[in-house]
């Protein structure tokens, strides 16, 4: 198992998104949907390097981190031995980075069983140089991000909902997006760098965009996925909403991001 370990700036101002490459060690079906697996993992690997940080992060009701589906080819017929995938882990704590790594070290089997599938860790990336998918960042330098624009395109990459008066919406208005990052970047984000709350001046100036079915446990998230055009008029909030389109990146968007839904990217103009 190869294991690229990052040498950094202070961590606690410090994003990282994560890439754990998998070797499927079977010929299993995999379920179409592993979020849930995933997470329980990743709770796992952080309470073994320290279970008092993990239970606090249980209890929390923003999650520090976000997590992908499990991507690679799904064979109709099963998978074969030896068929690569990868997940992604994205930490907006920087602190947990050494967690996650001791944890992830520390753990005994070498076999990673996701569902009843078995896999082997092949590899694992934090430096953006070695994996397309793997990044690191700071709130710092996304603050203080020069290229603006008052167009903002975000790509969402799993289903992607939120909850409005009660209700789920699955449509990414730009109030329930941008929002949404907003109040996430404040949780994480050093204080000094924190942003007001905002009435947002925003309209959707085109979309392309699909309702898809996320099966977890307890039932079916319903979330939307494809691309969308925010335009802002206030040149301000463009400045904000364009900082934390970057932060989508890491962050997601939305409800249980950290069970693989609201995946987002920025689509660069």
């Amino acid at each position: 198992m190869e294991l690229a370990v990052l040498s950094s700036p202070p961590k606690s101002t410090s994003l990282y998104a994560v890439v754990i490459q998998l070797g499927a060690a079977s010929a299993q079906i995999i379920p179409p949907t592993l979020g849930r697996t995933i997470h329980a993992k990743v709770m796992n690997w952080l309470s073994l390097a320290d279970s008092q940080t993990a239970d606090i992060i249980h209890r929390a009701q923003v999650s520090p981190f976000s997590i992908s589906g499990l991507m690679g080819y799904r064979r109709q017929r099963g998978t074969k031995p030896g068929d690569d995938f990868i997940f992604r882990i994205s930490l907006l704590d920087g602190n947990l980075i050494d967690l996650l790594l001791r944890g992830i070290e520390q753990s005994d089997n070498q076999t990673l069983y996701l569902g009843q599938c078995p896999f082997v860790i092949r590899s694992i990336y934090t430096l953006p140089d070695t994996h397309p998918q793997a990044n690191i960042s700071d709130y710092t330098v996304l603050a203080n991000t020069e290229k603006i624009s008052d167009e903002i395109t975000l790509k969402f990459l799993s289903p992607t909902s939120f909850k409005q008066q009660q209700e789920i919406q699955p449509f990414p208005l730009p109030e329930l997006v941008f929002g949404n990052l907003l109040r996430r970047w404040n949780v994480f984000a050093p204080p000094e760098l924190n942003f007001p709350p905002l009435e947002w001046k925003a309209v959707v100036s085109a979309y392309e965009l699909k309702t898809y079915a996320l099966k977890l446990e307890g039932g079916a998230e319903i979330g939307t996925k494809g691309w969308v055009k925010y335009r802002f008029r206030d040149s301000e909030q463009a400045r904000i909403a364009t900082v934390l389109a970057h932060f989508a990146n890491f962050a997601g968007v939305g409800r249980k991001t950290a069970m693989g839904m609201g995946q987002t990217c920025l689509v660069n103009s």
